[in-house]
C-alpha cells in the first residue's frame, strides 16, 4: 500500500523534483535517511526498486577533493547531524587525517529525493590503484573529479581508463573552481581533448563551498543506469572489501548482484567452501545500520561469525547454500607486488604476534602479500610484497599503531628475473636470495612505463631527472601550451628509493606521476655485500647497478661506521662484489694503556706488557662478535640503492 512521506524532510531539498513533484508526494518505496534506518523494522517490506538504486564512486588524482566532496554530500543527503560533521568524515584511520589523505575506500548509501545512492570514496594515490579497481567492480558509473587549478594529471587518466574497462557511465566535474587559480575553461578543453568528453557536459563544482554539488547529483541519478538483476535468481554476492572486528569476527562489504541476501539463513563461501549462517545484514548510512535483506544492486555489510580471514578476502562470492549459484563471479585479479621488503620483530618473541596482525591487515589490504624468511642478523621475520613505497610506509606504520608491534623494515628492492648458467629462470627479490657469481648468466630487471605530467617550463628538470636513473623516452605530448606529458621507461629499482621526493622538488609540486610495469630488460647488475668484522650482513647486502655500486658501497660503509659502537677489538666494514672489496671501514677498539702503571727499569717491561695485551685481543677477535643495535638497522635502511 502506498505511503504518504514528507519530501521535505532529512534528505530532501524543496526546490528539487527530478520526478515534477514538490511538499507531499504519495509513491511506493522508500524517501527519507530515517527510513533507511529503520528500514528492517517496516512491516510488509520487500526488495528496494531498482530502477531508484544508483551505485557510483568518487574517482581523482590524489588531492583533487574526494574527500571534500564526500563531506558535501553527507551533508546535503542530511546523512550525518551537522555537531557531528567534521572534515574527511569517511576517512576513519588516523593516517588518513594526518597526511590528508585516502587510503581505504569507503562506501556509505545516501538518501536522496526518491534515489539511494550508494557511494565509494577511493584513494587517488597510483599505490592504492588497487583499492580503485575493487570499487569500481561494484559500481554502474563514477564521478572523475578534476582540479580546475591543477588540470588533468597521471592519475586522472589511469582511473579514468579503468573506468572505461569496466564500461561504466562517467560523469565529469571540475572541482575547486571558487579559487583565484582556477581557469575552468581551459581545463575542460583539456578534459575534451584528452578523454572525449565535450567541454559543455563537464560540471562545475566547489565540494569546500558547496557550489553546483547538487546539480551534481542531479547529473548521477539522469546519467548512471539503476543495477541489473533478478531477486528470485540464486544469489550472488560480491565481496568487495572486509575488515576484522575482534567481537564479531570478519565485517565483509558485498554487492548484491542477484539473488537476495537476508539474515538469518545459511550462506556460502564459493572458492573456499565455507559455510556460515548470516547473523546480520545492513547498509553504512555512514553508520551501521541493520537491515533485513539485500537485494540485487543493493550495498552494504554482512556478518556471519567468521573468524578464519582467509575466508572471506576481497574477491570472495557469497551464495545460498541450499541453493547455490551455478558459478562464482569472475571476482578481482591478484595484483602485482612491485616492491619487497623484509618485516622483523625488534623483540623476537613477538613473532607471532607480528604474524596474527599481518593475516588481519591482509583482510583489510589484500594487495600486500607476505612469506615467512630468516635473517642470521634480524631473525625470523617475513618477506612482505607492497604496491609501492607509499604502501609498504602505510602498511608499517599501520603495524605499529593498530597492533602496537615495534618492527624493523630491511631496505627496499624488488623482484629480478634471473636466467642461470644451466637455462633455469628464477624470481629473485632479495639479495640472500641471488644465485653465487658463477652461476648466474643474465639479469634482467622490472622496467616502468612512466607518465609524467606537468608545466612545459619543468621540461629540462625533468628529462635530466629521468636520464640520470637510467631512463629512457618514449614519448613527449603537449595537452596544452603550458603543459607536457612525458613518458619515460625507467628500470623499477631507481624509483623504489626518493625518485618521486626528486621529482616534486624539482618541479615545486606541480607534477604527477603514473606508472605502470612494461616487462623486464636485461641489465649490468651486480650484488653488494656489506661484511662485518668479515661476516656478511644481508639485511645490508642489495642488488645495485655496477655504475652505481661503488656509491652505494662507500655510501653504506661510512653509515656504519658512525652507527656501530666501538668494540674491543677493531672491526672491519666491508663493502664487497663478489670477493674484490670495493670500500672499507675500521671502527677502531677501545685501547686501554696498560703501561700506565709501570714506571722505571728497562724498556723490555712494557714490551712484555704490550705483547700480552696484544695477545688478548687477538684472542678476543678470534672469537668474539660485533654487536649491532638496532638504530644501526633502521638508520641504514634509508641509504639509497644508486
Amino acid at each position: 500500500m502506498p505511503r504518504t512521506v514528507d519530501t521535505a524532510g532529512a534528505g530532501y531539498h524543496p526546490d528539487h523534483q527530478p520526478l515534477g513533484v514538490s511538499g507531499r508526494s504519495t509513491y511506493t518505496g522508500l524517501r527519507t535517511q530515517a527510513e533507511c534506518r529503520n528500514r528492517g523494522s517496516l512491516p510488509g517490506f520487500e526488495v528496494m526498486d531498482q530502477s531508484r538504486i544508483r551505485n557510483v564512486a568518487i574517482i581523482a588524482h590524489i588531492d583533487h577533493g574526494k574527500s571534500t566532496l564526500a563531506d558535501r554530500l553527507l551533508e546535503l543527503c542530511g546523512a550525518v547531524e551537522p555537531r557531528d560533521m567534521r572534515a574527511q568524515y569517511l576517512d576513519s584511520m588516523d593516517l588518513e587525517r594526518e597526511r590528508g589523505i585516502t587510503i581505504k575506500l569507503q562506501s556509505v548509501r545516501l538518501s536522496y529525493g526518491p534515489w539511494w545512492i550508494n557511494l565509494i570514496d577511493t584513494p587517488g594515490h597510483v599505490d592504492f590503484g588497487y583499492e580503485v579497481s575493487r570499487s569500481l567492480a561494484a559500481c554502474e558509473g563514477v564521478i572523475l573529479l578534476v582540479d580546475a587549478a591543477q588540470g588533468i594529471e597521471a592519475q586522472t587518466l589511469a582511473n579514468c581508463t579503468l573506468a572505461l574497462e569496466h564500461d561504466l557511465e562517467i560523469v565529469a566535474a571540475l572541482n575547486k573552481v571558487d579559487l583565484p587559480a582556477a581557469d575552468p575553461d581551459q581545463v575542460a578543453g583539456e578534459i575534451e581533448q584528452v578523454i572525449g568528453i565535450p567541454a559543455a557536459e563537464v560540471l562545475r563544482i566547489s565540494a569546500k563551498t558547496g557550489q553546483g554539488v547538487r546539480e551534481l547529483l542531479d547529473a548521477v541519478t539522469e546519467q548512471v543506469p539503476p543495477p541489473s538483476g533478478n531477486p528470485n535468481a540464486a544469489l550472488q554476492a560480491l565481496v568487495f572489501d572486509s575488515h576484522f572486528d575482534s567481537y564479531r569476527g570478519v565485517v565483509s562489504s558485498v554487492r548484491v548482484v542477484q539473488g537476495t541476501l537476508r539474515t538469518g539463513f545459511s550462506m556460502q563461501l564459493m572458492q573456499t567452501g565455507a559455510t556460515h549462517g548470516v547473523q546480520e545484514v545492513g547498509v553504512r548510512t555512514p553508520s551501521p545500520t541493520r537491515v533485513e535483506e539485500l537485494g540485487p544492486g543493493e550495498v552494504g555489510y554482512l556478518i556471519a561469525g567468521v573468524k578464519d580471514t582467509s575466508e572471506a578476502r576481497a574477491g570472495e562470492t557469497v551464495t545460498d547454500a541450499r541453493r547455490p549459484a551455478p558459478a562464482p563471479l569472475p571476482g578481482y585479479r591478484e595484483p602485482k607486488a612491485m616492491v619487497f621488503c623484509g618485516l622483523y620483530p625488534v623483540d623476537g618473541d613477538e613473532y607471532l604476534n607480528l604474524r596474527d596482525a599481518l593475516d588481519r591487515l591482509r583482510l583489510n589490504d589484500s594487495s600486500f602479500s607476505y612469506v615467512p624468511e630468516t635473517s642470521a642478523a634480524l631473525g625470523f621475520g617475513y618477506r612482505c610484497g607492497f604496491l609501492g613505497l607509499l604502501h609498504m610506509e602505510i602498511i608499517t606504520q599501520r603495524l605499529e599503531r593498530e597492533f602496537g608491534l615495534d618492527i624493523i623494515a630491511t631496505k627496499p628492492s624488488v623482484e629480478y628475473r634471473v636466467r642461470k648458467t644451466t637455462g633455469e629462470v628464477v624470481l629473485v627479490d632479495s639479495p640472500a636470495q641471488l644465485p653465487a657469481a658463477g652461476e648466474v648468466a643474465t639479469i634482467a630487471e622490472p622496467i616502468l612505463l612512466m607518465t609524467i605530467i606537468a608545466p612545459s617550463i619543468y621540461i629540462g628538470r625533468l628529462m635530466d631527472l629521468c636520464q640520470t636513473r637510467r631512463g629512457r623516452l618514449d614519448r613527449m605530448d603537449y595537452l596544452s601550451p603550458e603543459r607536457v606529458e612525458l613518458r619515460y621507461r625507467v628500470p623499477l629499482s631507481e624509483v623504489v628509493t626518493d625518485f618521486y621526493d626528486q621529482l616534486k622538488s624539482r618541479t615545486r609540486g606541480y607534477a604527477s606521476l603514473d606508472y605502470e610495469p612494461d616487462g623486464y630488460v636485461d641489465a649490468d647488475l651486480v650484488k653488494v655485500d656489506i661484511l662485518l668484522h668479515y661476516d656478511p650482513v644481508d639485511a645490508f647486502s642489495a642488488i645495485v647497478h655496477r655504475s652505481s655500486a661503488y656509491a652505494y658501497g662507500r655510501a653504506m660503509t661510512a653509515k656504519l661506521y658512525d652507527l656501530i659502537p666501538r668494540q674491543q677489538f677493531d672491526v672491519p666494514i666491508q663493502a664487497a662484489i663478489g670477493s674484490r672489496i670495493i670500500a672499507r671501514e675500521t671502527v677502531k677498539a677501545f685501547r686501554k694503556d696498560v703501561t700506565a702503571n709501570l714506571y722505571g727499569g728497562d724498556v723490555t717491561r712494557k714490551r712484555k706488557v704490550l705483547a700480552r695485551q696484544k695477545a688478548g685481543k687477538k684472542r678476543m677477535k678470534a672469537i668474539g662478535t660485533v654487536d649491532i643495535p638496532t638504530e644501526a638497522f633502521i638508520s641504514a635502511m634509508r641509504i639509497p640503492s644508486g
